[in-house]
Parts: C-alpha cells; structure tokens; sequence
C-alpha cells in the first residue's frame, strides 16, 4: 500500500502527519481527473450549482462479482512494518494499517467516490438523526453482526470508544477527540440492535465517527487501548482476519473469516511486503506485487511499457499551496491580495506537473476538493492572474514603482519578503519558488527563496508563522470539519494549525456555523460562504489537487483508483 500520508499537513517533499484518522487509502487513490471543472458560480453565497461531481470518481475497473474468478491472491505492499494496530491511538494512524483495519473490524459506513457516507448493511442498518435538540442519532445494527469472541455488536462497544475518545481521561492516548468530545450519553434503544447517541451540542460529520468500530472487549482500559493492540488484533469483526505476521520476512497476510455472515469475500489471500520506495517499480516488473506507485516522471515511464500493467490515476483529498504570513507589510491585506493576483497559477501547475502523465486540476476552494460534493469555484477576483491589479494594489497601500527590476518601496524601506523552503525540498518545489520568485519581481517585489534546515522548518518556521510564504500540502482532510483549524481565529497562543494567524469573526462564525448544520446542502452552502471570505482575506492562494498515479496489473477488478471512496475488499478479484 502506498499510503503513508495520513491526515495532516505534508511538506511536499516529506511526510508530515497529524494524529488522527487516516483517509489515504493503497496506491489505489484514483479517479479519473483529466479535464475536472467546477462548473459553479463564483459567488460563496450560493449553494453548490451540483450536488456531485460532474465526472466519473473512480477507476477501478469496476466489475460484477459474477465476472470474478472465485479465490486467487493480491500481492501489495507495506512502506514500513506495522507495530500497532488500533487506529484510534496516537500511535496506530499509519495509513496501511489503517487500511488493513477498516477490511478486519466493521465499518458501518463507506466513504463513496463523492465524499459521501453510505451506511454498510453488513453492519448497519440505518442510522439516523432522530433529534436534533440535543442531536440524538440512532443507529440500527445488523442483528448478525458480531465479533470474533462470539459478542454481538451493541452500544456497550459505542460506549467504549467515546469513553475512550472523549478526552475526559488522558490515560488513553487517543489519536483524536474530535466529536468525540461533542458526546453527552451513549445507550441502548429500544433493543441491543440499537443504538443511541447523544450530543451535547450539534455535530454535523457524525457519519465519521467510529470508524471502524472496535470492541469494547479490546479498549476499555488505557492498557488495553494503548498496548493490547501492539503486534497483534485482538478481537476482529469483519470479513477478514489477520492470518500471519512475519517480522523477519516483513509481510503480512489478510484472509477470509470462515464466521463471516455476509457474501463470501473473492479472493483467498491479501499479502502485504514491506518494501522501500526504491523498490516497488523493480517488484512490479518483477511480477512479485500488482500494483505499485507510478507518480514519478522515471516509475512511470518504465511502468506504463510493462504489457502486464494498466495506470490509473485519481484525485485524493490532496492539496497544494501557497500560504502568505502576516508580519510586516503582509498585515495588510491589500498586499496579500495583491500576491495572489501576481502569481500565475497555471503556470505553476505546468512547473510542478512537468514529467507526470496527468492533468493537475486547478483547485479554487479551500475546503472542497474538485471531485467532492460541495465544490464549487469561490476564487473570484482573488484567484485571478492580474498582474496590473496587483500594481494597483500595491500602489494603493503605499508601495511605491521605484523602476523597473527595482523592489517598490515605502518610507524608506524596499518590499522584500521570503519565501520559506526545506533545504531538502523536491527539485519541483524549488523550481516552484523560483517561479514565483520571478512572478513577484515583475510587479515590484523582491522575494528572497531562504533554504532552511529540514528539522527546522515546522518548529522554528512554520508551527510560529515565521514566513512571508510558504508552502505545504494539506492532505485527508475530510469530512469538511476537519479543515477548520487552518482556517479558524487564533484565541491567544493558540493558533490551532493556522499558521498564517489569519481570520475574521465573520470566517470563524461561518465554519463554526457550518460544523454545527446537520443538513449537508446547508452546511456546503455555509463552507462555501466562508471560503469565498478565505480567498478575499488573502490568506492563502490554493494552487492544485495534487493527483496519485498507479500502475495495476491487468485484470485486476474492483480496486485501484477510488478518489474519495473506501473500497469493498469482498469484491476484489481478478477477471474471469
């Protein structure tokens, strides 16, 4: 699986994590992005012109189970050895093992290709807000629907992970608290199917929470959450199970759960190597695994030439950025709007796409992705390439043309800022800022390009908002709740994950607003509404939804590319 990335804030050329759910999923992050447009209006304050995306969300040869050979085995890969395997716990976000989690415990939703929650029957049979004054939600379980120690799911197991998850007892070191801590009271309904959840105040993306659901048996106490789940699962309750780990030979192996009360999974086996990034094209061309990342301009040219291999590429919550800081002359906003019109986005998209095979869709929201429900264009003004304008602005905050290839100036001082890069950055990002660097020379701007150690950049840098510009990816960010902390008002020392220190009550009211409206329509149209704000307040010039590209071996159904989506691992097989 390549799928270290977790949710988080990633530099591009390195992985940053945050401790929380991981939503990346195998090499397999795929839709068809080519051509993707927002075909929206402009304005933040209208609803999303669709509901869905305008094109196909995934490619993953999607085929009938009766067109499948029955049995047959996936060869994958591990970027590391997996050591603890409760996603809940700080130490269990690694995204392969998160993957393999979400095949072995019940998931009693799936992430479809538009972002959206679709309740799983194998588990779930409904769940639905029953209240929203306090927000009840009722969840009706699938009456077969057990673990592995013979216990039938029920609220007890509920119970369990919002104690656990909750925050009240810092002995269990939970990965995330969020919405977690938004729960007053977990029972029982009318039967032990059902469920009950109370909020103590709204929580609109409660479809993500216990997700997989894990048994109470496993997790009540801190040791049990914190260490019963080293080396080992426990307590399974999906169609699979682990079947053998070997730390000296570094794989492991997914099968079927002979006690599993849904349709009979496809294939056999699931075997995952753990290999270094070096060495997954020469597996794959050696035919020791089925797929392997093609995303770099050399993978891909030796892979798409391999008769036995098909490429797939996809657009995952992935973003690309500039952020612009708030010190000196950028506190005023008109300078940093005046930024955004001088860089041409097209063209870095053009520097940073050179050598891949696909097309980079240009991202015009901060919150959506292009292939999510809610996206629409709020850029306006303020994402257009406008290099007058930008003069115009500046001349309006008192920076004045000192000549041409010369830094305006004001009250003495010339406009010189920096643009904050890793030494150890990608050759891409560099050439990235170099662009921009000579974008901002054309409108008077002096931009130094300051390499700063690696270990350095998130804590003596960007964690303190010491930079004029910088760039970083944001990455899984989903459900949309999640992207508040980039956005939201520091109170005090606390900046949350915005960096940049930059808000507006009125920003912060809107997503606060948005995170409590339980309707999904009137909550996108809220987002919206606070974006098209992010984008005036110059806060940060979103450039790209930066693509994943994979190389499957023919024949191969029903996984690859799946964009948003989470996979049916029953389903995977290989064609008749």
């Amino acid at each position: 699986m390549d799928a270290t990335t977790r949710r988080g804030r990633t530099r591009p050329h390195a992985t940053r994590a945050r401790a929380a759910r991981s939503l990346v999923v195998a090499t397999a992050l795929a839709m068809v992005i080519t051509g993707c447009s927002s075909g929206s209006s402009k304005s933040g304050g209208a609803a999303p012109q669709s509901a869905v995306p305008q094109l196909s969300a995934s490619d993953i040869n999607a085929q009938p189970v009766s067109a499948l050979k029955q049995g047959g085995e996936l060869r994958g890969w591990l970027e590391q050895w997996i050591d603890q395997w409760n996603p809940l716990q700080v130490d269990g976000t690694y995204g392969d093992s998160v993957e393999i989690m979400k095949m072995v415990e019940p998931l009693l939703f799936r992430i479809d290709a538009s972002g959206k929650f679709q309740p799983v029957p194998d588990f779930l049979q409904s769940a639905t807000v029953v209240s929203t004054s306090p927000q009840v939600v009722l969840y009706k379980l699938n009456p077969k629907a057990h673990w592995s120690d013979g216990k039938p799911l029920g609220y007890l197991d509920f119970k369990a992970v919002w104690q656990a998850d909750n925050g009240s007892n810092p002995a269990f070191n939970a990965a995330s608290t969020n919405g977690y801590n938004q729960i007053s009271d977990v029972s029982q309904g009318d039967d032990p199917s059902q469920v009950k959840v109370t909020f103590s105040t709204p929580y609109a993306d409660w479809q993500s929470l216990f997700y997989p659901l894990l048994p109470a048996a496993g997790i009540s106490t801190p040791d049990q959450f914190n260490k019963g789940w080293i080396d080992q699962i426990p307590i399974t309750g999906g169609a699979f199970k682990l079947g053998a780990q070997d730390k000296s030979a570094q794989t492991i192996t997914v099968v079927p759960d002979p006690n599993w009360w849904g349709d009979k999974p496809v294939l056999d086996k699931f075997t995952y190597r753990v290999l270094s990034q070096s060495a997954v094209t020469q597996a794959f061309l050696n035919n020791e695994i089925d797929y392997a990342s093609a995303g770099r301009a050399d993978a891909y040219s030796q892979l798409k030439a391999d008769k036995d291999a098909v490429i797939r590429t996809a657009g995952p919550w992935d973003e690309v950025h500039i952020s612009f800081g708030s010190n000196g002359a950028l506190a005023d906003q008109s300078v940093r709007q005046a930024l955004g019109k001088a860089i041409d986005r097209t063209s870095l998209i053009k520097v940073m796409s050179q050598g891949v095979p696909v097309t980079f869709p240009e991202l015009n929201n901060h919150i959506f992705m292009t292939n999510q429900a809610g996206y629409q264009d709020n850029s306006g003004e303020w994402g257009k390439f406008d290099p007058a304008a930008a003069e115009q602005l500046l001349t309006k905050a008192g920076w004045q043309d000192a000549g041409a290839g010369k830094p305006r100036t004001k009250d003495g001082q010339a406009l010189e800022l920096h643009f904050i890069v890793a030494a150890g950055s990608s050759q891409q990002t560099l050439d990235m800022a170099s662009a921009v660097q000579n974008m901002l020379g054309q409108v008077g701007v002096k931009l130094d390009v300051d390499k700063v150690p690696d270990n350095d950049l998130d804590e003596k840098y960007i964690n303190v908002g010491k930079f004029d510009l910088a760039t970083w990816r944001n990455t899984g960010s989903f459900p949309p709740s999640l992207v508040i902390p980039f956005y939201q008002q520091p109170s005090g020392d606390n900046v949350y994950e915005n960096y940049s220190k930059l808000s507006t009550p009125e920003i912060d009211s809107l997503l606060k607003q948005a995170a409590s409206t339980l309707d999904p329509t009137a909550a996108a149209k809220l987002y919206n509404q606070a974006d098209a704000k992010i984008w005036e307040l110059g806060h940060t010039l979103e450039i790209y939804q930066r693509p994943t590209v994979g190389a499957y071996r023919k024949g191969l159904a029903n996984y690859g590319a799946s964009g948003l989506a989470d996979f049916d691992y029953t389903k995977v097989g290989w064609q008749k």
